[in-house]
Parts: structure tokens; sequence; C-alpha cells
């Protein structure tokens, strides 16, 4: 078991379990099961299985060489998360969950989603294991994300929208928590980020730790006992508290995590709780950094990226960000689609536009290190599924065309 489990659920004074009292019991009970899957030399097998045999683990770790010469900086290795089955690091969680929710004798599973990659992640995890599928998302994401709806349902999972507030992946979550509290004797509620009461940050946290112990032993392999940087970008910060999980309680590597930094400062204009406006407060179970008013209200957000732009952040990531072991950056949205279009042109892949803003953040650090010194970036999804947003802003007039002409198409049925 991990030494950077929380302590009663804390990690320092972030964390907790505030909840109504019928989900006590429920997030109790899952405490006590996951504590003791993970000691369970089965569960860990089956997941190691699970990971080798449909998720394709483990995921490649690339020296970046053209984009490290093109910066003239810091040698960038890239870990291609991108390449897991569903094409996001997403998948890692929900296999975890999964397997463990079916360890539990539960039959159904119900999610939130925002950018989709984890609606699409749960689907496909509860395809595999024959468990019925429930996904919320809000109508604002199914609009942006729509194509990952196709995959959710072609899956075999039920898409139910949001239309309550922001209709964004808070009020997803609102809606998940709401079922759950309803169905939990024959329901798991798989959460998607490393945030939400306790235990479910430590599950996270856990069962993406897979890509910080394959980074640093694929590092390894390429001569780098240990990296000079770490980065990954930060929505509610799953795929980062992974990635960085090995090198936690060290004072090395520098553990750099990129945040929505949207249009620019000023509420509704960005998802920056570390960088900008954050307070401390406790929103959907657990006490954390977020963009709240006066009155502790949740404001609106903004990010290019559907899957950063959450209003919270993971309680541990607050508190490494508080003592200074993780660093905070804001990135906006002209920086992350400049960075897509770098690392598309300069080593062929497409970055997802969540993994964008972590690959502009490391840009800058390794212009800063200089030449000597090496940064590991982790594109924790590729863009495939962003391409009706990172189309109609690199090549707007053709893309509007395209989709123009393809809506009057005739059916070819």
């Amino acid at each position: 078991m991990s030494t950077t489990m929380s302590k009663d659920g804390f990690f320092g004074s972030y964390g907790g379990r505030y909840v109504a009292e019928v989900l006590r019991r429920p997030l109790e009970r899952l405490e006590r099961e996951f504590r003791a899957a993970l000691e369970d030399p089965a569960f860990r097998a089956d997941l190691e299985a699970f990971g080798r045999d449909y998720i394709g683990r483990p995921t490649p770790l690339m020296p970046a060489r053209n984009a490290s010469s093109a910066i003239g900086g810091a040698d960038i290795f890239i870990k291609l998360e991108g390449l897991a089955n569903t094409g996001a690091h997403k998948i890692n969680n929900a296999a975890g969950q999964a397997l463990l929710a079916k360890r539990m004798g539960k039959s159904r599973i119900i999610a939130e989603t925002g950018a989709g990659q984890h609606g699409v992640a749960t689907a496909a995890a509860c395809a595999r294991l024959g468990l019925d599928c429930v996904v919320y998302m809000g109508e604002e994401d199914i609009r942006r994300q729509h194509p990952n709806v196709y995959w959710m349902e072609l899956f075999g999972a039920e898409v139910r929208p949001v239309s309550s507030g922001s209709r964004t992946l808070k009020d997803a979550v609102n809606a998940a928590l709401r079922d759950w509290a309803a169905s939990w004797e024959d329901t798991h509620y798989l959460l998607g980020s490393a945030l939400g009461p306790a235990p479910f940050p430590d599950m996270v946290r856990e069962f993406q730790s897979v890509i910080g112990r394959e980074t640093r032993d694929q590092l390894a392999e390429h001569g780098v006992e240990v990296p000079d940087a770490l980065v990954a970008c930060v929505g509610g910060g799953s795929n980062a508290i992974g990635f960085f999980e090995p090198y936690l309680e060290g004072t090395h590597p520098i553990l750099l995590g990129a945040e929505a930094g949207g249009r620019g400062a000023g509420a509704g204009n960005n998802a920056a709780r570390m960088t900008g406006e954050g307070r401390t407060g406790v929103v959907q179970g657990y006490k954390s950094r977020f963009l709240t008013d006066d009155d502790g209200q949740v404001l609106p957000t903004h990010s290019i990226s559907a899957g950063l732009d959450y209003a919270g952040i993971g309680p541990q990531l607050a508190y490494l960000g508080e003592s200074g072991r993780i660093r905070f950056v804001g990135v906006q949205d002209d920086e992350a689609l400049d960075a897509l279009r770098f690392f598309a042109r300069e080593e062929g892949l497409v970055f997802a536009m969540e993994s964008a803003h972590a690959g502009a953040a490391a840009i800058v650090l390794a212009r800063d290190l200089g030449p000597g010194h090496s940064v590991v970036v982790n594109m924790s999804g590729r863009g495939d599924k962003d391409i009706f947003i990172s189309a109609a802003a690199l090549d707007g007039e053709s893309w509007r065309s395209f989709l123009k002409s393809e809506s009057q198409r005739e059916d070819p049925t």
C-alpha cells in the first residue's frame, strides 16, 4: 500500500468526508473493501492482467528529440498515456474501480464525465466486465464532446444529460451523487478524478500511480535515474497525482501542474484554483481549493478543454501545492493550442486539449532549465476527441465549410 495514503481521509487540512448520513455507510464500506483489495494478491493480479491484456500497459515513454532540438533546452520525454485503450489515462482508474465493484458484488456502475474520456473508459470497462453503466454528463459538455457520447452509447452505456447549473462537470458530479444516495446497495459510483469524499482521492491515486511507476522504470532504461522535472495538466487531478506519485515524498524532481488559465483573469474566464482566486471550502463532500464567491457558491469556469474547467482540485494536490512540493502554473487557451500544433508538427503526436496545457508548460520549463536537464510530460490523452474544438480554432473557415457540406449530404443508407 502506498505511503502517500491520507490520514483518516485528510491530507493536511484538506480532504475528509463531508456527506449526508445516507452516504456514510457506503463510503465506509467502500474504504474497507478498497484497502482489503490492495492487500489481496488475487485482486492485484487481476488488475495487472486487465492492464496488460486490455489497456495495453505499459504505455511507451518517448524521447521527444525533435521537440527538444527545436526548443534548444532540456531533453523532453513524453509518457504516451494516449496510447492506452480508450485513448487516455482514465481507463486505469475505471478498470481498478470496476474490478473492485465486481468484487463487492455490485451489478450497476454510475459515473460522471466532463471531457468524456472518463465516461468512455467507464463504459468500456463495464462492457468488458458485464456491468450495467449510466454516465451523467452536462449538456454543455455533450455539445462540446459529442463523439465521446457516441462511443459511450456504443459500449452500451446510458448517457444521462444534466441540464442544471452550468451544465458541465460539477453538475454531473452532483447528479451522480444523488443517484448513488438512492441506489448504493447494488450500485458503485465510479468517480473519475482524485477528489470527492474519502476514500476516492486515495483510490484514484492508487489506480493511476501505474503511470508514475512505469515512467520511473522507463527513465532508468534511458539512463535517467531521476528527471529534473515532471509536468502534468490538472483538472481534478487524477493523471497528475498518479504521474507524480513515486516522487511525492522527496524534494526532487520539480513537479509542475498546469491548470486552465482560460481566457485570462477574472471570474468565469478560467479554472485556476491554485494560481488564480481559489478559496478553501467544502464542496461535493470534500475540503479543498475552489473557485467560489463570498457566499461560498461555486463560480462559473472556462477552459477550451472540457476536462480542465472544474471549479475544484483534488485535496492531495491542494495540500501539496500549499506545502510547495508541487508548483502550479496557469496555461491560457491560446498557449495550449500553440503547444498542440507544436507537438503535432515536431513529433507527430496530437495531444488531448487537456494534455496540451501540460505540453505548453513543459516547453517553457525546458527552455528555462536548458541543455543537460530532463523534463517528462504526461500526454494524458490523445486529441481525437477534440477535433470539433481544435479544428474550429486552428482551421476555422475550412472546418466550418466541411461541416456545412456534411450536414447537407444525403444519408448514405
